[in-house]
């Protein structure tokens, strides 16, 4: 029996080969300025994603629950994440 998982992907697949589909159909310079509108769409998610994220840093920050590190610090920190990884964040 099929996972709902696997069902929802083939589902998102079948549609993401009838854009691609639709978008064959377009003249070259449509499909170029399709492209243009996707990458800059796909930058200001990322924008927007990075200003969510900075925010709630500041919030988390200013609420006391993160502590001032020096880079060395900082960076001792993530080498000993990296070395030594706890199972529960994996």
């Amino acid at each position: 029996m099929l996972s709902t998982q696997i069902i929802k992907r083939m589902k998102q697949l079948s549609n993401l080969d009838r854009v691609l589909d639709a978008a064959m159909e377009l003249p070259l310079e449509q499909q170029e300025m399709l492209v243009q509108i996707l990458k800059n769409r796909i930058i200001e998610s990322r924008r927007d994603e990075i200003a969510s994220d900075a925010a709630a840093s500041i919030a988390e920050f200013q609420a006391g629950r993160l502590k001032v590190q020096t880079a060395a610090e900082a960076i001792q920190e993530l080498r000993e994440y990296l070395n030594n990884p706890n199972p529960a964040d994996v």
